[in-house]
């Protein structure tokens, strides 16, 4: 997938709200600009690896559950994965 991925951008924002910190907070932990940040959870870029390695890591979420939530978040259900077959 190339662009920008609302997906992506819901669930980071998500997770950051589940997390209880700010956009500013989540920037600085995560060593990015706060437009960045925005950017991401906005869904207007498209995140470097790193940025969203940084972020994950910020949020203290692993990559399989930072990407299972994605993927959740495309299909639009929790079992979505399972109906698949992709668990």
């Amino acid at each position: 997938m190339s662009g920008p991925d609302p997906a992506l951008a819901a669930v980071l924002h998500r997770f950051r709200q589940r997390a209880g910190v700010t956009q500013e907070a989540l920037a600085f932990r995560a060593d990015l600009t706060i437009a960045t940040m925005s950017r991401m959870e906005r869904g207007v870029t498209d995140p470097a690896w790193t940025s969203i390695r940084a972020v994950a890591r910020a949020l203290d979420v692993g990559l399989g559950e930072l990407g299972a939530a994605v993927e959740r978040e495309r299909c639009g259900a929790p079992s979505c994965l399972l109906r698949s077959g992709h668990a």
